[in-house]
């Protein structure tokens, strides 16, 4: 229980900031993709179902505030907890930068993924437009990352929870 609501107040700030900061800066790719953050995070440190259902919850918050095709961002942050559940589950330390690389390449597929679904699998063919402020948006957000990390660490530390995963 602690767990979900420590992640429903991180999601609530990370949709607050990701839905205003856009009227104040005027270049989207500078915004980091905080949801990815959180995603990862959860994959790399939680194990069961109720994480995977709170990544799935994320992304359906953000359809229900962000997207043009309902279940989508809802699909790719789960395919995002996967992958990072799956590297955790691999490697034997799951660190910051660790996580840092699996939130650059995660923001990258989703906004792949997102713009083959939504636009068609012809629409990539012309990626070359769209991929400076893609890889610019998810290196902010692979430096943003560990930050992200750090106060998700001390925030579980505040609610009792353990802040790192057992192996680390």
């Amino acid at each position: 229980m602690r767990l979900t609501l420590l992640f429903a107040a991180f999601v609530v700030l990370g949709l607050a900031f990701e839905s205003a900061v856009p009227h104040l800066v005027s270049f989207r790719a500078l915004i980091p993709n905080l949801i990815i953050i959180l995603v990862v995070d959860l994959g790399l440190r939680h194990h069961g179902v109720l994480p995977a259902m709170l990544a799935f919850a994320m992304g359906y918050a953000t359809d229900a505030l962000a997207g043009s095709h309902p279940g989508l961002n809802a699909f790719m942050m789960t395919m995002v907890f996967l992958v990072s559940y799956e590297i955790s589950t691999r490697l034997m330390v799951a660190n910051a930068m660790v996580g840092a690389t699996v939130v650059f390449f995660g923001v990258i597929a989703t906004a792949l993924a997102t713009v083959a679904f939504a636009d068609g699998f012809n629409a990539l063919s012309d990626t070359g437009s769209m991929l400076g402020g893609l890889t610019l948006e998810a290196a902010i957000s692979a430096i943003v990352a560990p930050f992200i990390f750090a106060m998700l660490a001390a925030s579980k530390r505040m609610a009792g929870l353990p802040g790192r995963a057992a192996r680390e």
